[in-house]
């Protein structure tokens, strides 16, 4: 005898599951909040925010946006994405308890190996964007690329490519 289908979930409420996984990835991270990074979901894909803030000038002559918080935004939009890969399966199963992220039950974080960082023009004083690309990414090893720009897409002021080691799985 078939046991009984299960009834799908309400979207809403896996919708609400997603938004506290990535809620709990980026407040886990204090240095997230200390650049002000946000990050918009779409589905599965998400996009890095730096929204500008004079703290990030490095050079006030120019002014552009320091070089440092350049390579840790694209490092840390590498990081989340990555965990929101590996973590997907597990949000949109009901694998993972909400109750528990929001507690402080972070996952573990991929740990960056090395990551290499191109600047292509300075950061403007504005609100900057990055994508990340997942290259290749197995049990033990990621490769990452990641992209940034302000006003058009297609007019990047930096990139970088990142190995990254993954987190073990919990089963």
């Amino acid at each position: 005898m078939k046991a009984p289908r299960r009834k799908p979930e309400p979207v809403q409420v896996i919708k609400q599951r997603r938004d506290a996984t990535l809620r709990a990835l980026v407040e886990g991270v204090p240095y997230i909040q200390y650049l002000g990074m946000q990050f918009e979901r779409k589905g599965d894909e998400l996009t890095g925010v730096l929204p500008f803030d004079q703290k990030l000038i490095g050079n006030p002559m120019l002014p552009a946006i320091h070089g440092g918080v350049t390579a840790a935004f694209l490092e840390v939009t590498a990081i989340i994405t990555l965990s929101w890969t590996y973590l997907w399966e597990d949000v949109e199963s009901g694998a993972i308890d909400t109750a528990t992220l929001e507690a402080g039950g972070l996952p573990r974080l991929p740990k960056t190996i090395d990551i290499s960082t191109d600047y292509l023009r300075s950061g403007l004083p504005r609100d900057a964007y990055a994508r990340a690309r997942i290259n290749r990414s197995g049990r033990r090893y990621a490769s990452v690329h990641v992209e940034a720009w302000q006003d058009n897409r297609t007019r990047l002021f930096a990139q970088a490519t990142g190995h990254f080691l993954m987190p073990q799985r919990r089963d």
